[in-house]
């Protein structure tokens, strides 16, 4: 039998795991994905179809966990996707059934 998770983890994965608990969220994080590039705001409530409010709402949510970066141009803001923290996310298949996590959590 294995050891238990360390609580810094857990509490690492619970908060990715929160990030992801909204489908527009999920929305936004494979959107970024697939764009591959430094979006702004307007672009993605484009995309989303939702109050541009509640995009950046969102993505202050993705950008706390660092699965988005922001990035300053000129007086805006552009978001991409953060590709080395996204490739950390354990499938929550690898956390239930007690696998290793696919990167070290210290790589994101």
């Amino acid at each position: 039998m294995g050891d238990l998770l360390d609580r810094a983890t857990a509490q690492t994965y619970a908060s990715w795991f929160r990030a992801l608990a909204d489908a527009t969220r999920v929305q936004i994080v494979e959107y970024l994905a697939r764009q591959a590039r430094p979006m702004s705001v307007g672009e993605i409530v484009a995309a989303i179809g939702l109050a541009q409010s509640t995009v950046s709402q969102h993505l202050k949510i993705l950008t706390d966990v660092r699965f988005v970066l922001v990035e300053p141009v000129g007086t805006a803001r552009h978001y991409r996707i953060n590709d080395a923290c996204v490739g950390c996310f354990p499938s929550a298949a690898d956390v239930v059934m007690g696998r290793p996590a696919p990167t070290p959590i210290g790589a994101c």
